[in-house]
């Protein structure tokens, strides 16, 4: 078992700008990695900004030339701002580095908090994040008055969703039925040590996510932990319970990476 500790950055009017959390989650890289403190999840809100991780592409950014920040994480285009829960672990892996298994862990914490609110989230295969499925294909309404068949977003590869109004804007996936995407997840790790983290959409504005491809996923939608339960959530109600649900799934992780298998000759 490793000690995890929390710094509570700032929420609502005392939000932390992105470049802040970024220098920080740099001095605290650094303080890790050189065993000066113990693995440490920074936990916050910023103001309203967009960030793209290296995989983005320039069809995913937003079309008026809203500024977006370059950041060195995985993972495509994503919104962070009020409402939003952000949390940067800092953590020291052991090498070799096993990726996908701190973000099994990382989605793991925020399925539990969502199932301790009332709403039961799971993973979809081949998309990191935590998710609210929606119906199968064949029970979701048409699009347009069209058959989910002729869906312009996985036929046509020049159908841009942000300019074709409500009924296929991201923050409409509820609506329609489909499956979306409540907390997103990025890392990178660098000399065995994590950096950024996940964002979990408590109760944000969510039109915020029609103005980009959200992740660059096209044919599914983003969620708010309010929007699904139908009532008022709080990030600082939020807060407590992810802080537990993270404490218990690092702290009590086996961080040994898993076995590689060799091919027979």
């Amino acid at each position: 078992m490793s000690e995890l500790r929390f710094v509570r950055m700032g929420f609502g009017a005392d939000a932390v700008d992105y470049q802040e959390a970024w220098d920080e989650q740099r001095r605290v890289h650094a303080a890790r990695f050189a065993g000066e403190i113990p693995d440490t999840v920074l936990l916050l809100e910023h103001p309203p900004v967009y960030t793209a991780g290296r995989r983005t592409e320039d069809s995913e950014r937003p079309l008026d030339g809203t500024p977006v920040i370059d950041v060195d994480r995985g993972g495509k285009i994503t919104w962070h701002g009020p409402g939003q829960l952000v949390g940067y672990p800092i953590q020291q892996l052991p090498r070799p580095v096993d990726v996908v298994a701190h973000v099994r862990r990382l989605e793991e914490a925020l399925i539990r908090t969502c199932a301790e609110f009332g709403l039961e989230t799971t993973r979809v295969e081949g998309r990191s994040g935590v998710w609210v499925l929606g119906d199968p294909v064949e029970q979701r309404p048409s699009l347009g008055g069209l058959s989910l068949d002729f869906d312009p977003r996985l036929t046509d590869e020049e159908f841009d969703p942000r300019l074709n109004g409500p009924e296929y804007a991201p923050s409409n996936a509820g609506q329609r039925r489909e499956d979306r995407k409540i907390a997103q997840i990025g890392i990178r790790v660098a000399k065995g040590v994590t950096m950024h983290g996940f964002s979990f959409n408590v109760n944000p504005d969510m039109k915020w996510f029609d103005r980009i491809i959200p992740c660059g996923i096209r044919d599914a939608g983003v969620a708010s932990l309010a929007g699904e339960l139908g009532r008022e959530v709080t990030v600082e109600e939020v807060v407590p319970v992810v802080e537990k649900h993270l404490r218990e799934v690092l702290e009590n992780a086996d961080l040994r990476p898993r076995p590689i298998e060799k091919a027979s000759a």
